[in-house]
């Protein structure tokens, strides 16, 4: 009798795990599980994917800048590539120019007059290097292109008015390669008025 149970039993059990509809249930739960690993994994990807892509426009703009900047610094190389000679050469100018300056006309005009060629042809040289005087005597003080030496009082000039210049300054193409030393107006202070009411006689008879 108790076989015959167990018997029974063992067939129930297997109808049961032969139901097609359990059988569908369970095909379809697996099938969710996988989907739903597939597109956390697809996420993940493309969430790399984005980080990738941020750093490789990161590191193409700084090597554009970068790029830029190495090509500023060469153009200006070359662009200012005969300013030391430059500056090595101005006081030789400068001192030419206070030669032909100081030349009165007891002087001989030949030495003279050899010597302003001389400096008109320097003068020419350097203007087409693009070197060019500092213009400042009586021009308004600029600090980008002037240094004060010092502030003289003057009645004749407004403040800050360039009285002398002491050493000329010079540019070089776009650049200030020196600065023109200069004395620079101060303005007067006005004098304070010295009438003053004439004190009354406090002893009367």
């Amino acid at each position: 009798m108790s076989k015959k149970k167990e018997k029974k039993s063992e067939e129930k059990a297997q109808e049961l795990n032969e139901d097609p509809v359990l059988e569908q249930e369970n095909k379809e739960s697996g099938e969710e599980d996988v989907e739903t690993e597939s597109d956390t994994s697809l996420e993940e990807l493309r969430e790399k994917i984005q980080t990738l892509e941020d750093k490789l426009l990161r590191k193409a703009a700084e090597f554009e800048n970068y790029k830029r900047r190495t090509e500023n610094d060469q153009l200006n190389l070359l662009k200012y590539s005969a300013e030391s000679f430059i500056l090595k050469i101005l006081p030789v100018y400068d001192d030419l120019n206070r030669s032909v300056n100081h030349l009165d006309e007891s002087n001989d005009k030949s030495i003279k007059e050899g010597l302003q060629l001389v400096f008109d042809k320097f003068t020419k040289i350097l203007d087409e290097q693009g070197v060019q005087k500092i213009d400042a005597k009586g021009k308004e003080f600029d600090v980008d292109y002037h240094e004060a030496l010092m502030q003289q009082p003057s009645k004749d000039f407004p403040s800050n008015t360039i009285l002398e210049e002491v050493e000329a300054g010079y540019t070089y193409k776009d650049k200030v390669i020196r600065h023109s030393k200069v004395i620079v107006s101060q303005e007067i202070a006005d004098t304070e008025n010295d009438d003053k009411a004439e004190p009354t006689d406090e002893n009367e008879e």
